[in-house]
């Protein structure tokens, strides 16, 4: 997974300016200001990328997005709604190369990795990702923005247009539907 410093919606703790006066200053063309912007959100963008595609395609497709953030930033259209609209256009990039995959599948992309516990790391945590994108699309996200971006139940309602009540329950509702599918798979007991 690509890394990412955390921070959040609004002046971060380190100081940094509020996403809205970020995005203004991206679009004059500062791209540190879109750099910060990148670091804030791009573990949304890669969570909501992981909800659709395995990891080993997450990683070129997430640069995808960052590329294609920087080329559009001019037509968004609420400074404060860049968080969603990054959302938005991870989840369709990732929709796009997922169809693209059933289309033309890659032969043996798993059957490259040497044998190693990173690589057994690897395939146990794709195996999870594959078992959370099989889950509902209603759980998905939710879940994947909190375990793999870390957000909080309020960011994950405001990203994803929730009340804190439904993502209060999508992730509880996910995360027993997520162990319960891991241990028929496992064997293991939840």
């Amino acid at each position: 997974m690509p890394a990412f410093r955390q921070t959040r919606q609004g002046p971060s703790p380190d100081g940094e300016p509020p996403v809205a006066d970020l995005v203004r200053r991206a679009r004059l063309g500062d791209r540190a200001a879109f750099a910060l912007l990148w670091r804030r959100y791009g573990p949304m963008a890669y969570a909501v990328i992981l909800s659709v595609l395995p990891a080993v395609h997450a990683e070129d497709l997430l640069q995808e997005v960052a590329l294609a953030a920087l080329a559009a930033l001019p037509s968004l259209r609420s400074d404060d709604g860049f968080a969603a609209w990054l959302c938005t256009i991870a989840r369709n990039r990732a929709r796009n190369a997922s169809a693209a995959l059933r289309r033309a599948p890659a032969a043996g992309d798993m059957d490259a990795l040497p044998a190693t516990t990173a690589s057994v790391d690897v395939l146990e945590a794709d195996e999870i990702l594959a078992t959370i994108r099989g889950l509902p699309a209603t759980y998905r996200e939710p879940l994947l923005l909190r375990f793999v971006a870390g957000l909080s139940g309020p960011e994950i309602g405001e990203r994803l247009a929730m009340t804190p009540g439904s993502v209060r329950v999508n992730l509880c509702r996910g995360v027993k539907l997520l162990r319960a599918r891991l241990a028929a798979s496992y064997g293991a007991g939840t």
